[in-house]
C-alpha cells in the first residue's frame, strides 16, 4: 500500500514507520508545522523536524514538512479561546485530530494515498463490513478519547498500527531498531502546542481580570482568581488557597466569580447525570429497533478507568449519560466518550451541556444566567 505517515519526532511515530517498512509499504513522510501564535516559530519543532529526518534517511524515505499554520490558528485555537471565554472547558486535541490531522491533511495531502498511518494507541475493528474505532491493547496511552469526534470516512482511511502493542514493547522494539529517537522522553502539552504553557496562551489573548473565590455551601469570600477563564470545573491543584483541598464546582461568568467546596469528599464535585449535546456517532448510532436507552461505558476526561451506566434521548434534542456511580469534576465543554459495555469499542462522544436545572433557573435569575 501506498501509506503517508504522520511522524512526530517522538518514539511512538517512528516505530510505525519501522512496522510498515518491514511490511514492505511505500511509505512517505510528513510532520505537520504549527508556529506559535505570534507567528514566531516553535524551537520544539525544529528539534522534530530534525528527528524526522534522522528516521527518513535511515529508511530512505521520502520527507516533507507541511504548514497548516493558519489553518490551526483559525480552528482549533479560536475555538478553544471561544469555548474558555464562554466559561466551558475545551478540548483542543480532539478538535486538532477531527480538523488539522485528519481534516486539511487529509484534504491536501492524505487523500493521494491508500491509508494515513498515525502514532495513536488506539485500533480499527470491521463487523459486518463496518469499520469501527476500537480501544488498545494499552489502556493507560489509549488514545481512543481523543479521536472520538473524528468521521466515519476519515477512519475509514486511517492506520493505527501500535493498536495492539504496549508502550514497553514500543520501547523495546525502537531500540531493537536502533531508532535515533529510541529513549526519546513523550511530548507533553496541547497538540501542536509544544512547550507553551497553557496559562501563559489564556493570558496573553485573553488577559487577567481578578476576581471573588467564593465557598459555595456558605458563600464567603476565600481568595481571589486572575479570571474564570482560568479554572476549570473539578480543579483541585493551581487555586492558591490555604487549608485544602478546594475543588472548583461552579463559576459564574457574568459576574467572574469561581465557587469551591472543600475537601476530598465534598459532594458538590460529583455528579450522576451528564447532558450532552451534538452528539456525534462515528458509525452510525447504536440504537436499534426502537431502543430509548443503551448500556454503556464512558469516560469524561483522559483516563484508563471507565465509568458504567446508560445513555438516552431527551426531550431537547441531546442525549443523558447516567452513570451508576458518582463522577467527579462533570466540567461542561468537555465530552463524553461513549464506548461499549465491555469497554472495546468507541462508538461516539458529545459535548457536556448545562445541567437542566441551571438552564431553567437561569430564566428566573440572571445572575446567575452564564454560571457554569
Amino acid at each position: 500500500m501506498k501509506i503517508a505517515v504522520l511522524v512526530s519526532g517522538g518514539v511512538d511515530s517512528a516505530v510505525v514507520v519501522d512496522k510498515l517498512y518491514r511490511e514492505g509499504h511505500d511509505l512517505h513522510l510528513f510532520y505537520i508545522r504549527i508556529g506559535m501564535d505570534d507567528g514566531r516559530g516553535d524551537c520544539s519543532a525544529e528539534e522534530d523536524i530534525e528527528m524526522c529526518t534522522l528516521i527518513a534517511r535511515k529508511y530512505n524515505l521520502p520527507f516533507k514538512v507541511v504548514s497548516l499554520h493558519e489553518e490551526y490558528w483559525d480552528n482549533v485555537m479560536a475555538y478553544t479561546l471561544r469555548t474558555v471565554k464562554e466559561g466551558l472547558t475545551p478540548h483542543p486535541d480532539m478538535m486538532c485530530n477531527k480538523l488539522i490531522k485528519f481534516g486539511f491533511f487529509e484534504e491536501r495531502w492524505g487523500k493521494d494515498f491508500d491509508k494515513t498511518a498515525t502514532g495513536h494507541y488506539a485500533s480499527i475493528r470491521e463487523i459486518d463490513g463496518k469499520y469501527y474505532l476500537a480501544t488498545a491493547a494499552d489502556p493507560v496511552k489509549d488514545q481512543t478519547d481523543f479521536l472520538a469526534q473524528i468521521s466515519y470516512d476519515q477512519l475509514s482511511h486511517l492506520l493505527f498500527p501500535l493498536g495492539d502493542l504496549p508502550k514497553k514493547e514500543v520501547r523495546r522494539l525502537a531500540a531493537e531498531a536502533a531508532l535515533p529517537n529510541a529513549s526519546r522522553k513523550d511530548s507533553q502539552g496541547i497538540c501542536f502546542l509544544g512547550k507553551i504553557n497553557y496559562n501563559d496562551f489564556l493570558e496573553r489573548h485573553l488577559g487577567t481580570r481578578e476576581g471573588p473565590v467564593i465557598e459555595i455551601e456558605t458563600g464567603k469570600k476565600i481568595g481571589t482568581h486572575r479570571g474564570y477563564w482560568f479554572h476549570t470545573i473539578g480543579q483541585r491543584k493551581g487555586l492558591g488557597l490555604g487549608g485544602g483541598p478546594w475543588f472548583v464546582v461552579r463559576k459564574n461568568v457574568r459576574d467572574n466569580v469561581v465557587y469551591v467546596s472543600h475537601g476530598y469528599d465534598t459532594r458538590k464535585q460529583y455528579g450522576r447525570i451528564v447532558p450532552v449535546e451534538e452528539m456525534h456517532w462515528i458509525s452510525g448510532s447504536p440504537f436499534r429497533n426502537g431502543e430509548e436507552e443503551l448500556p454503556v461505558a464512558f469516560k469524561t476526561r483522559h483516563s484508563p478507568d471507565f465509568y458504567s451506566g446508560k445513555i438516552r434521548a431527551n426531550q431537547e434534542g441531546g442525549f443523558v449519560v447516567e452513570s451508576d456511580v458518582d463522577v467527579q469534576g462533570i466540567a461542561p465543554g468537555q465530552f463524553a466518550i461513549i464506548y461499549t459495555p465491555d469497554h472495546t469499542l468507541c462508538l461516539g462522544s458529545g459535548m457536556i451541556s448545562l445541567p437542566t436545572s441551571h438552564k431553567s433557573h437561569s430564566h428566573k435569575n440572571k445572575a446567575h444566567s452564564e454560571s457554569v
